[in-house]
């Protein structure tokens, strides 16, 4: 047959590993909206992968600089997720765009963080996976005293939660909704109000 019958050419059509990663895209991608309501499940799950990964990690006696690699970037994420959709250390100087109330009487913008909660876990349970997978390669277990690792990450960790906490008290806000004040509306009894 020729294309003038109707037919495309087989060299445009998609072959089979296209296909197939599609598929499994459009499977992940299900699996991923299916999984979106249900945080602190998906969160357990992130703790148990840090687990199998920390316990693996321990008993192989190795792969100290990618257990570090993780920490920092796992902290870098935690960090945006802390952080301000917007800073206002850069609002500052100017008047332009929204801001976080600081009186009390300003009007109330709820917190939007510069890294979602959901991409937050999606990209701490992918590091832990690429984590995982990194310790079956023997040329990425590169010999270091663990030590001086676990301290410099401490420190890195003390240092950059305690300048988060102070530009959280400078500018009044708290990333967090647990206790703050909830306001709600009228309930609706079903009744329609005419003019």
């Amino acid at each position: 047959m020729s294309a003038l019958d109707g037919d495309v050419p087989s060299s445009s059509q998609p072959n089979i590993f296209s296909r197939a990663y599609k598929r499994y895209c459009e499977i992940h991608q299900y699996y991923l909206d299916r999984s979106t309501p249900y945080s602190t499940g998906r969160w357990i799950f992130t703790a148990i992968l840090l687990f199998v990964y920390l316990l693996r990690v321990y008993i192989l006696q190795g792969w100290y600089i990618i257990t570090y690699a993780l920490g920092i970037y796992l902290l870098n994420l935690f960090i945006a997720f802390l952080t301000p959709k917007i800073d206002p250390a850069l609002l500052e100087d100017s008047e332009d765009g929204p801001s976080l109330p600081t009186k009390a009487n300003e009007e109330f913008r709820p917190f939007m963080r510069r890294l979602p909660e959901f991409k937050f876990w999606y990209s701490c349970s992918k590091a832990i996976v690429i984590g995982m997978i990194c310790t079956f390669f023997e040329a990425l277990n590169i010999p270091v005293f663990w030590p001086i690792l676990v301290m410099y990450f401490i420190i890195l960790f003390t240092i950059t939660m305690k300048r988060q906490i102070k530009h959280m008290i400078k500018y009044r806000y708290i990333p967090f909704s647990h206790g703050k004040t909830k306001y709600r509306g009228k309930e609706d009894t079903g009744k329609v109000v005419g003019h």
